[in-house]
Order: structure tokens, then C-alpha cells, then sequence
């Protein structure tokens, strides 16, 4: 028994009926992971007086998750060409259906990445590459954050003690693309192009993060009428520190860029409002998010105390944290204060920490074929 349990742990896949059940199981859940090492190489990238190991390091993550977005895209639209039916069950779930807004967001980690390792790497040429991404980025996050609401009006069941904070992550997403709309537009080429580029950021912002803070006062009364969720959703209290982190970068982003785009089209006045408007925003919901990461790390160790299995929703420990991060490494580059810095760096630290941890267990979840369990056609035959 020993000797065959030993050669069914080195046997890939030992969890599944044959390799095609990779195809057949998987799920968007899975782009989660390429958030979470985006975001990690982008938050290492920015780290004040990072050496150039380090950077390369981040630079090497970064073309990691590329490959990886570009490998999950192949699976995720071979189970739709040859598991249709099954694969369109997605769309009455619950849960598994708000994680499509994990694929433009893991998008919107690479199109920074062309700013951030590319442009120093190949030159402008990537700035035309990025603008396409984002374009795309910008149809996905508005598809996602209209029409999986619509889906839980209209074909979904749920109920408010069941409710996670998952439900932020088709809403979430417009959000992250107007942070990556704020990177690109001063890289485009014309003022006019530039203008349109901030103005539509400025919408996805509005977009994403009036709703996002509505579900997240649902959450709080969810939560105090019926306490925490199921441990297996343990990773979602640091799902609300995701919309609260990314609006304020986002803020800071645009209003950084602000002053030069509004002047440059003949609105200097705008600019100025604009920039003072993104900084105190930011400053603002950076503090909104210091009480919710406090909160979720007290629920994530009452959590720890009775165990968490191990699931694709740990990489929900990653990217809120991520978005923080560079949120108090942006605050330390505009404010000049030694506090964001220092803070900023012990996050990136825990950040690196977590998604050594996560890795390390999807890797091996993968191998064995345990994490390819796609819940919509759980019941089905095999």
C-alpha cells in the first residue's frame, strides 16, 4: 500500500480520469494565478533602491506570466470548443462565474509589464502593443462588470448568507484597467489620444468602483448578521482590499498623469483640480484599505486556527495585498515620506512570502490533477 501510494504522488495527473480532464475541468479560477505574479512583479519592480538582480528577477516573473495567460487561454478555449455544453454551465454558477473577471485583470498585470520591463527592453514599438491589450482589456472588464450582474439578477441563485466577496470581481476589474489606462496614456503618441485615453479611464473608474463599494456594505452586514464564511472561502476577506487598493492607485495615477494631458488640450485648469483631487483620494482609500487589511488579517488567523484547505482562492491573498502595495510605494514616491516606504516594502515582503506559499501548493495541486474541478459540472457523470 505504501509502495503504491509512493508511485501514484510521482504520477502526473494521478487525480483525474486521463489528461483530457484537464480540458474538460478547467475553469477561469485559474487566471487568478496570473493576477497574483503579475501583480508580484510589478510590485518587486518598484521597490526603492531595488538592485539590478532584482529587477531582472521581476522582469523574468513577468514574461512567466505571460506564458502562463497565454497557456490558460489555450485550455480555457479548447473545454469551449470541445465541452460546450458543459463549458456554458459557467454562466448559471454561483461562483465559478464571477472569476471571468480574473482574465482581464491577469491581462491588465501584462500590459503594465510592456510599460514597466518593456519600453526600457525594446523601445517604443511596445507602446502600440500595449494600447491594443488595453483596448481589449477595456471591452472584457465592461462585459464582465455589466453582464455577470445581469446573470445573478436573472438566471443565478443567491442568498445573502451565502455571499462572499467574490461578487467583487466582475465589478472589479474595469477599475484595474483604468489604473493601466493611467500608465499608458502619457506613452501614446498625440495629446488627443492621450486625452481620450485618461477621460475613458476616468469613466471605468466610476464604473467599477461605486459598485464595488456597494457590495462591500452588503459584505459588512453580511457578515456581522451571519459571521464569516466557509473556511474554504477563507481567501475572500482579502478580496475587498482589492477594489479599495486599486481605486486609489488608480487616482494617483491619473492625477499624476492629469496636469500634462488637460494643458496639452487646452485645459490646464482641469489638470491641476485633477492632480489634487487623485492625490487626496488616494491618501484617503489607502486609509480605507490600512482598516480592511488589518481586518483581514485577523480573520485570515482566526481562520489558521482550525485550518484552511487548500484551493485556486488562496491566490485571492495575492493580488489585494499586490494592489496595496504599490499603492503605499506610489504615496512614498509622491509624498517623499519614509513611512510609506518602509511600510510598502514590508508589504512586497509579505506579498513574496504569500505567493511562494500559493505557488508551491498550486504547482503540486496541479501535478497530482487535484485543482482541476470545475463545480458546474460537479454532479455530472464522468
Amino acid at each position: 500500500m505504501t509502495c503504491c501510494a509512493a508511485k501514484n504522488r510521482l504520477r502526473p495527473l494521478s487525480h483525474l480520469a486521463g489528461p483530457l480532464e484537464v480540458v474538460r475541468q478547467f475553469t477561469p479560477n485559474w487566471f487568478a494565478a496570473t493576477m497574483g505574479t503579475g501583480v508580484l512583479a510589478l510590485a518587486l519592480a518598484q521597490v526603492p533602491g531595488g538592485n539590478a538582480g532584482l529587477h531582472a528577477f521581476a522582469e523574468g516573473l513577468w514574461l512567466f506570466n505571460i506564458f502562463l495567460f497565454a497557456l490558460f487561454t489555450g485550455l480555457y478555449s479548447a473545454r469551449w470548443m470541445l465541452f460546450f455544453n458543459e463549458a456554458r454551465r459557467v454562466f448559471g454558477h454561483s461562483t465559478v462565474s464571477m472569476f471571468f473577471g480574473t482574465i482581464p485583470m491577469g491581462l491588465a498585470t501584462i500590459i503594465n509589464g510592456f510599460l514597466v520591463f518593456g519600453l526600457p527592453r525594446w523601445g517604443d514599438g511596445v507602446v502600440a502593443v500595449a494600447e491594443v491589450l488595453w483596448w481589449i482589456d477595456v471591452a472584457m472588464s465592461l462585459a464582465c462588470g455589466v453582464l455577470i450582474p445581469f446573470l445573478m439578477f436573472t438566471r443565478q441563485e443567491h442568498r445573502i448568507d451565502q455571499m462572499t466577496a467574490v461578487w467583487l470581481l466582475p465589478v472589479v476589474a474595469a477599475e484595474v484597467a483604468a489604473a493601466s489606462g493611467g500608465l499608458l496614456a502619457p506613452h501614446l503618441g498625440d495629446a488627443h489620444s492621450q486625452l481620450v485615453m485618461l477621460v475613458i479611464s476616468y469613466v471605468l473608474w466610476a464604473f467599477s468602483l461605486p459598485v464595488a463599494f456597494s457590495i462591500l456594505t452588503i459584505l459588512l452586514l453580511r457578515m456581522a448578521l451571519h459571521k464569516l464564511p466557509h473556511e474554504n472561502m477563507a481567501a475572500s476577506s482579502w478580496l475587498a482590499l482589492g477594489p479599495i487598493g486599486t481605486g486609489a492607485l488608480g487616482m494617483l495615477l491619473l492625477g499624476g498623469e492629469a496636469p500634462l494631458i488637460f494643458a496639452a488640450n487646452g485645459l490646464p485648469g482641469v489638470g491641476e483640480v485633477a492632480s489634487g483631487l487623485g492625490l487626496v483620494a488616494g491618501i484617503t482609500l489607502w486609509g480605507l484599505g490600512l482598516w480592511w487589511m488589518l481586518m483581514a488579517l485577523l480573520i485570515t488567523g482566526r481562520y489558521l486556527r482550525e485550518g484552511i484547505p487548500f484551493n485556486l482562492g488562496w491566490w485571492g491573498f495575492t493580488f489585494p495585498l499586490g494592489v496595496y502595495a504599490l499603492t503605499t510605494l506610489k504615496l512614498a514616491s509622491v509624498l517623499g515620506l519614509v513611512f510609506f516606504n518602509l511600510l510598502g516594502c514590508a508589504l512586497v515582503v509579505m506579498l513574496a512570502v504569500m505567493w511562494l506559499i500559493v505557488a508551491r501548493r498550486t504547482v503540486l495541486g496541479a501535478w497530482h490533477g487535484e485543482l482541476f474541478v470545475s463545480p458546474c459540472i460537479a454532479g455530472l457523470g464522468k
